[in-house]
């Protein structure tokens, strides 16, 4: 039953605002599953859209991801409930239509606090009685929005880092961030094998014992996690992703094999180990090679191996 200040009616998909678009995050393992929900059933709720953030627009508030697969079915209007919000009250609504479901991942209600606090200057104590929170869950959220630094809040807006390792970065200082981010990504960590990981970090002021931890993280995970689940990358296709993942595997068996040499060169091989282990780097060299090759020709094939010559 609506309220005399809703009213539900169809509006064109094009007629929407999507101005609050950059507090939400869309996976792409989310938009998979809701897009295999729509082939079967529909959309079966209206999105929301606020009336009274600016005269004359229609602001959209709940359904960022709908909208998105109707634009990509190229649908022309949504069905949607309009609701008489200002700005603030909107992105209040934001959380409260999603704590039904699922909810806000952390970093999407840091960002909706760091809004509420800096934009409209809400006390952190509004802020809590607004959304129904505590003032340390308020605090906690606006830390994490502030002690992130922007580029990788914007790596995981594009997807090419997971919204459940924003909270384990954030614990390091900025500056320190990134180089942890991009050991996450070249070993495919889970959120829990990040966060292990960033302890280990913090764990030790020494540079050397740092640099080992990023090298080789896998090493500082406990036995259960020894396994990393290899995150894809939006930007590839399936067959990309299993490249990656066997490019990956490649990588931190490089640099694993490398440190081990330097550890056991100084003391020498012994006996017939050398003559031993001479074949398997013969073996190892010559995958390398075919796979450099094939990658080679691919690239070559596309044609941007020609534009990148062009260019040098």
């Amino acid at each position: 039953m609506t309220t005399p200040s809703e009213k539900r009616e169809e509006i064109g998909v094009a007629e929407l605002d999507q101005r609050f678009g950059s507090l939400r995050l869309a996976s792409p393992q989310e938009m998979g599953r809701l897009r295999t929900s729509v082939e079967r059933m529909g959309i079966m709720s209206p999105i929301l859209v606020a009336t009274a953030v600016e005269a004359g627009r229609l602001v959209l508030v709940d359904g960022f991801k709908r909208v998105r697969i109707l634009v990509e079915r190229g649908e022309p209007v949504a069905w949607a409930t309009r609701v008489a919000l200002d700005a603030t009250a909107a992105k209040v609504a934001m959380v409260a239509a999603n704590a039904p479901h699922e909810g806000l991942c952390d970093l999407e209600e840091a960002w909706v606090v760091r809004s509420l606090c800096r934009d409209h200057g809400l006390t952190q104590v509004e802020v809590g009685r607004a959304l129904m929170r505590d003032k340390s869950w308020v605090c906690r959220r606006l830390m994490l929005a502030e002690r992130l630094e922007t580029e990788l809040q914007e790596q995981i807006r594009l997807g090419l880092l997971s919204a459940t390792v924003a909270r384990e970065l954030a614990r390091l200082p900025r500056g320190n961030q990134e180089p942890v981010a991009e050991a996450i990504r070249t070993h495919g960590l889970t959120s829990r094998q990040a966060s292990e990981v960033v302890t280990a970090l913090l764990a030790t002021d020494d540079p050397g014992a740092r640099r080992e931890v990023l090298a080789d993280p896998l090493r500082y995970v406990g036995a259960e996690d020894a396994a990393p689940i290899a995150a894809s990358d939006p930007r590839l296709s399936a067959g990309g992703n299993d490249v990656r993942r066997s490019l990956l595997f490649v990588d931190g068996a490089a640099n694993r094999l490398w440190r081990s040499v330097q550890r056991h060169a100084a003391a020498g091989l012994v006996g017939d180990e050398a003559r031993v282990l001479a074949p398997l780097v013969g073996q190892a060299l010559r995958a390398s090679h075919h796979a450099v090759k094939l990658l080679d020709q691919l690239l070559a094939d596309s044609g941007l191996k020609t534009e990148r010559e062009a260019k040098a």
